[in-house]
């Protein structure tokens, strides 16, 4: 219930603190649960069995060519993203941008994008996302062929709208105990 503190509670596997409940929290990030995601790296999602109604927000650690996700855009929502720590390179809309320390993307709805970890060593990236309806996060998604992207390993070989194909030759996310690994 929004108003009120939620509880926070141990992640199963690994662990890690997630809310239980709808309502205000405090959690640090090195005591919140993370994800292993493999070519996705690591990230902390802040968030429990019930994901947050109208922002998403993660940190992720990228190894150089470790990337967020799939080059993607989302008709109806914006994203933001602040490179916290290391090198990134952008691509968006056909086209590489280096990113670095305090660099930030904003993302207006439409715009075909991913971050790529680059450089010598990890990169701290923190990403912001508005959600619909509530009605799912992945909505609208749409993931087209990029040969940009691709030279990175992020583009899809076939258009879709449907993140389980989009990433279907990907293994699952492994929750993983706090490593460290924030500058």
């Amino acid at each position: 219930m929004a108003g009120r503190e939620a509880r926070l509670g141990q992640a199963r596997g690994a662990g890690g603190l997630i809310p239980e409940e709808r309502g205000w929290f405090v959690v640090n990030a090195a005591e919140a649960r993370w994800k292993d995601t493999g070519p996705f790296g690591l990230y902390c999602p802040f968030e429990g069995k019930l994901p947050f109604l109208q922002l998403g927000i993660n940190i992720s650690v990228l190894q150089p060519g470790q990337s967020l996700g799939r080059y993607h855009f989302e008709p109806g929502h914006e994203e933001d993203f602040l490179v916290l720590d290391g090198e990134c390179i952008l691509v968006v809309e056909e086209e590489e941008r280096r990113l670095g320390r305090w660099d930030f993307f904003h993302c207006p709805p439409g715009v075909p994008h991913m971050i790529v970890g680059s450089g010598d060593g990890p990169a701290t990236v923190l990403s912001v996302g508005a959600r619909g309806s509530g009605k799912g996060m992945s909505r609208g998604v749409v993931y087209p062929v990029s040969e940009v992207a691709a030279r990175h390993g992020v583009s899809v070989e076939r258009e879709t709208n449907n993140p389980v194909e989009a990433y279907a030759d990907l293994p699952g996310h492994k929750s993983v105990a706090y490593g460290g690994w924030l500058p």
